[in-house]
C-alpha cells in the first residue's frame, strides 16, 4: 500500500513512515499535481479536503485534525498494519540503512554514541537514528492504536 497525504496531513505522513509505510509528502503546488501523482505512482491520496477528495479515485477523506483520530480513520478505511517501526526515515520516506564507525562518530554526540550500538542513517537526507527514549515511546503510542502488525507490507 502506497500513500500520498496532502499538504495538512505532515503529521500523518511522519506516523505512517514510522510504522513503515511507503508515504509520500507533496511539494506545494496545485491540488491537480496530487492527483496525477497518486495516479502516476499508484499511491491512495489522504487528504483533508472534502472538494479534493472528490475529484481523487479512491482518495479518503481524513475529518480529524487529531493525529490519533487521523489514524483511527484510515484504518476503517484501509488494512493499515505496522509494518516495521523505524524502516523508513520520518522526513524523506527513504529505507534506512544500517551504519556504523566513522560515519555515525560524525553525526552523533558521543554520550549518544556512548550508550548506544545500534545506528541507522537514511541513504537521501542522513538523518540518523537510534533506539533510545524517544523510540520506545512512539512504540508505546502505537500500542495505543492497537493495530494489526505484519512484516509485509
Amino acid at each position: 500500500m502506497r500513500l500520498l497525504c496532502d499538504h495538512m496531513l505532515g503529521s500523518l505522513a511522519r506516523w505512517l513512515r514510522f510504522m513503515g509505510h511507503d508515504t509520500a509528502y507533496p511539494e506545494p503546488g496545485p491540488d491537480r499535481t496530487l492527483i496525477e501523482r497518486a495516479d502516476a505512482e499508484g499511491r491512495i491520496l489522504l487528504t483533508r479536503d472534502k472538494e479534493l477528495a472528490g475529484r481523487a479515485p479512491g482518495a479518503v477523506l481524513i475529518r480529524s485534525d487529531r493525529l490519533e483520530e487521523q489514524i483511527r480513520e484510515v484504518a476503517t478505511v484501509l488494512p493499515l498494519r505496522v509494518i516495521d517501526p523505524l524502516s523508513r526515515c520520518s522526513i524523506c520516506n527513504e529505507t534506512l540503512l544500517a551504519v556504523s564507525g566513522d560515519a555515525v562518530e560524525a553525526i552523533v554526540p558521543e554520550r549518544v554514541r556512548s550508550r548506544h550500538r545500534a545506528f541507522w542513517q537514511c541513504p537521501s537526507c542522513h538523518r540518523v537514528y537510534w533506539r533510545g527514549s524517544h523510540w520506545d515511546k512512539m512504540i508505546a503510542r502505537l500500542d495505543e492504536f492497537d493495530l494489526p502488525r505484519a512484516t509485509e507490507p
